[in-house]
Parts: C-alpha cells; structure tokens; sequence
C-alpha cells in the first residue's frame, strides 16, 4: 500500500470526525501516537481533552452548554503496563478491562458495536500500541455497520509487527462530511509520520478543517525506556 501524506489527506477532507495514527518515528526510537476529535454540533464542539492519569478523558469545555453527554465524554486514551490503549469511545474502558482479563484485543471488543447514533451509525475505531522488552507493535480495530444496515455489525482487525521507522496508519470515523455521514471503508490508510512530537502536533493540527476541529492528543514513547511526551491541542482554550 502507497504511503499517504497524512496533513495534505487531512487538508483535503473537511470531516473526517475522530481519527486514531499509530505509527513508529522517523528515527525509529519512539511509538506515536495520536488521536483527534472534529464536531459539527455545539454540544460536540463544547469539549476539550485534559490528562487523567497516564491518559486523557474529554471534557465539557462550558458545563451550562453540555446537553447530553453520552457518546461524547469519555476516556479515549488509557495505560496498561506496556499497552497504550486510545480508542473514539467508552469502549477504551472495554477493552482495558477485558484485556486485564487475559482477553486479546479483538476478544475484548466482540461485546460491542458501532454506535447508536442513528442514521450515522458512528464506527467505533480502537488501537493499542504495545512495547515489550523493547519491541513494539500495534493493532488498529473498527466496527461499522453493514453499508448503514444497523442489524449487521462488521468487525476488522489489522495488526502491524515491527512497524518501519517513519510509517504509520490512519484510521477515522467518516470518508468525509455527508448526511448522513458516510463510514471509512477499506483498510487503515499507511501514513508518513515526520518530524518531533512539536512538529508532528503543529502539522497535524494545521491540517484539520478550522472550523469542525475540536482536540488533538499526541504522545511520542521511548521504546527502549518507556518514557514517554504528550502534546494536548484545544481549539476551546
């Protein structure tokens, strides 16, 4: 698969919705990660990402203004050990219970579905990014229903071993903006990943659509030591 420029695919379609990149630095030494969140709605736009934790939960940026906070507040990013979970959805806690268990990452999903926003049907899009005695890995998950068909969910797991240094994938919610809004299809689109965390962050913000940006969370992880950076971008502060 051809390599995508990730910020010109973000300049060039308005709304995406949420999207998850994992990936591996230019120089190889670090996981990345990031997820963002786009809004239509005031009550979608009315958030912002702060640190929980290792993680990050949203949050209403005006309480007054909140009007129902299903399927917009939750955890999309939360830390298990050497697994990273980010996910656009409470299924973050899903699958960080599960896989507590001894459940493997697709295992953890099969209780849940896409979302019940009718007529959207807003997949569920999860990753996890996995560092273990200094290798690292990732899968990326979606469940979307059947072409808009709410009685059949499907269900794709991609998973990518020892991913090549300046290569990522992107997966989002949406081809682009419609009504209703049409869910991404095919396989999680392989992406460049350039730059420092400040670089990566700055160019991945610029390149959403100003006025339906919402949150970016970005986090670069040492492979060989865990340590890790976080970069949180609000367009409500």
């Amino acid at each position: 698969m051809e390599r995508i420029d990730l910020f010109n695919d973000l300049k060039d379609n308005s709304y995406p919705g949420r999207g998850i990149v994992l990936g591996r630095s230019e120089d190889g030494n670090k996981a990345v990660l990031a997820y963002f969140i786009m809004g239509r709605s005031e009550n979608s736009r009315n958030r912002i990402f702060i640190e929980d934790g290792d993680g990050i939960r949203t949050q209403a940026f005006d309480e007054s203004k909140m009007q129902d906070p299903s399927l917009i507040i939750y955890a999309p990013v939360r830390v298990m050990g050497g697994i990273t979970i980010v996910t656009n959805g409470d299924q973050t806690d899903t699958i960080y219970e599960e896989m507590g268990k001894g459940k493997s990452f697709e295992e953890s999903l099969r209780g849940r579905e896409f979302e019940p926003d009718k007529p959207n049907y807003t997949p569920r899009i999860s990753g996890i990014a996995c560092i273990q005695n200094k290798d690292y890995s990732y899968s990326l998950s979606i469940l979307k229903s059947a072409h808009g068909d709410p009685s059949s969910c499907q269900r794709f797991t991609f998973s990518y071993e020892k991913p090549r240094a300046g290569e990522g994938h992107f997966i989002h919610t949406y081809r682009c903006d419609g009504s209703p809004l049409p869910s991404f299809e095919g396989e999680p689109k392989a992406a460049a990943i350039t730059g420092g965390i400040d670089d990566f962050t700055g160019n991945l913000w610029d390149a959403l659509n100003k006025d339906n940006k919402v949150s970016l969370f970005v986090r670069y992880i040492d492979i060989n030591t865990g340590e890790y950076e976080s970069r949180i971008v609000n367009a409500n502060e």
